[in-house]
């Protein structure tokens, strides 16, 4: 299976928002609102377009993830939020291949660090720690083992605390 990793281009918009919404229909641990969080992200000032990346395979695309900025005291750094693969592609590594790209992107870009609120069994696989052993917290009530941060350059996050300040399209519906 040939996937190819790539920015997002305009003519992907609506695929994009079609991948996102199968990905997540079925997932008990969904509000289902992430094809419209990825919507309202793309239009807000916090939008990064080169990390905005989608996966295609045999001229379709699979997957898409998004890492958007954020703030945590003086520092910007960026979430990861959401990644989604297709139901038929998931477990064949799409997932993964979207995270390590972006990761290496936005290292390339200068951002420390990557924050993400999601499941505690994968994202460790990719470095994720909870965020508060670096000494940052999430702005709202959830359990430490699925807020979780990354350093993207050694070292990058030693002088990172407080609580994230995030888009306000997070919390719009």
């Amino acid at each position: 299976m040939n996937v190819i990793i790539r920015q997002e281009k305009l003519e992907d918009i609506n695929e994009v928002y079609d991948v996102v919404q199968k990905a997540f229909e079925d997932a008990y641990y969904s509000d289902h609102d992430e094809h419209h969080l990825v919507k309202r992200l793309r239009n807000s000032a916090s939008y990064v377009p080169e990390l905005s990346l989608v996966a295609e395979c045999r001229n379709r695309i699979v997957g898409h993830i998004l890492f958007t900025e954020i703030k945590v005291g003086n520092h910007t750094l960026i979430a990861l939020a959401p990644v989604a693969v297709l139901p038929e592609m998931q477990s064949k590594g799409i997932g993964k291949l979207l995270i390590m790209e972006g990761h290496k992107i936005a290292a390339q870009r200068g951002y420390k660090g990557s924050v993400v609120m999601g499941h505690d069994k994968y994202y460790p696989k990719f470095g994720y720690k909870k965020a508060n052993s670096y000494g940052i917290k999430a702005p709202f009530d959830v359990s430490d083992d699925h807020f979780m941060a990354v350093e993207l350059i050694e070292g990058g996050l030693t002088d990172v605390h407080g609580v994230v300040e995030y888009a306000k399209e997070f919390f719009e519906n």
